[in-house]
């Protein structure tokens, strides 16, 4: 059976946590394999909380400045990318900030509700050099890892600048491992994990949540007998004989808008067998092809044809 030791722990600056931790016995190899899993799973599945967007009063996009205010709105948003948020909430919710000059702003000045805490209050946002009010409206969501502006435009309610939002609560893994010395046990080995974390949670709790991860995703592994794997193999060629019905279909018969028509033909999509390929995020990875083209696409196509897309 698997043991984990804690061999040191301490709390670094602004709050961040480190521990390392050695695991086994393992058996000669085990080692790698464990601590890759654990380390992906530690760095871009677990759950966090970070602000995706923020509305500045009277700022249009993010090249402006604001007078009386020593940074420009890039650097404000840079600053709001550090702050780090503490809480456990299902839907995004919308939080302010009010501040009268002049003074430093700082992440403390942000108006909070119960759910939510802040672990570093002191993290700074702004200077102000006159006795102007600075208003700021946030849009705080839980996700996970690390997703940039660009891909939550579109999550973010009008009026609002997106920020790259820094969902993960762990920021740093290593492992390495180290054979056994013992001559009884020569193919045993120890498995050392090395975490950071933010100061959102402890890295035993991240080890923890990694592991019940990759429980229950291979825990989702069954062994199929052969009655159903035939009969998946057949549900897969019903698939594929069905998809094969769209391939003359040409997207124009979707009576798509001249800029959605044209976007979809830029990225070489002739067909609804070629458009099934994509999912409705995807669609907005193609140049010029906003939200409302996206929605015109999965509207039509599915009037029209009672299919949507993954």
């Amino acid at each position: 059976m698997l043991q984990i030791q804690c061999l040191h722990s301490k709390t670094q600056e602004n709050n961040n946590l480190f521990s390392r931790f050695v695991i086994g016995p393992l058996k000669s190899g085990q080692g790698l394999t464990i601590g890759n899993a654990l380390r992906r799973v530690l760095l871009s599945d677990l759950q966090g909380l970070a602000i995706a967007g923020v509305r500045l009063a009277e700022v249009n996009h993010e090249f402006s400045t604001i007078p009386d205010v020593k940074e420009d709105v890039i650097d404000i948003l840079l600053n709001l990318k550090q702050i780090v948020l503490k809480g456990n909430i299902k839907d995004p919710i919308l939080t302010r900030l009010v501040y009268q000059g002049p003074g430093i702003i700082t992440a403390k000045h942000l108006e909070l509700p119960e759910e939510i805490s802040l672990v570093n209050s002191d993290q700074y946002i702004a200077s102000v050099s006159s006795h102007k009010i600075i208003e700021m409206e946030f849009l705080v969501k839980q996700g996970e890892g690390y997703v940039l502006n660009n891909k939550n435009t579109h999550l973010v309610p009008e009026g609002f600048l997106s920020i790259d939002a820094v969902f993960m609560p762990v920021r740093k893994v290593n492992f390495f491992i180290e054979t056994s010395t013992n001559n009884a046990t020569p193919n045993l080995e120890s498995l050392i994990l090395e975490v950071y974390t933010n100061g959102t949670i402890t890295p035993i709790e991240a080890v923890s949540k990694a592991a019940d991860n990759l429980q229950t995703i291979f825990g989702s592994l069954k062994i199929l007998d052969l009655a159903s794997s035939d009969e998946a193999l057949e549900s897969e060629n019903v698939k594929v004989e069905k998809s094969k019905e769209f391939d003359n279909i040409m997207i124009e018969e979707l009576e798509l808008s001249v800029r959605a028509f044209n976007c979809l033909k830029r990225a070489n999509i002739h067909t609804l067998s070629d458009l099934l390929h994509y999912s409705a995020e995807d669609l907005l990875e193609f140049k010029n092809f906003g939200q409302k083209s996206a929605d015109e696409v999965c509207t039509n196509l599915q009037l029209k044809f009672g299919k949507t897309l993954s």
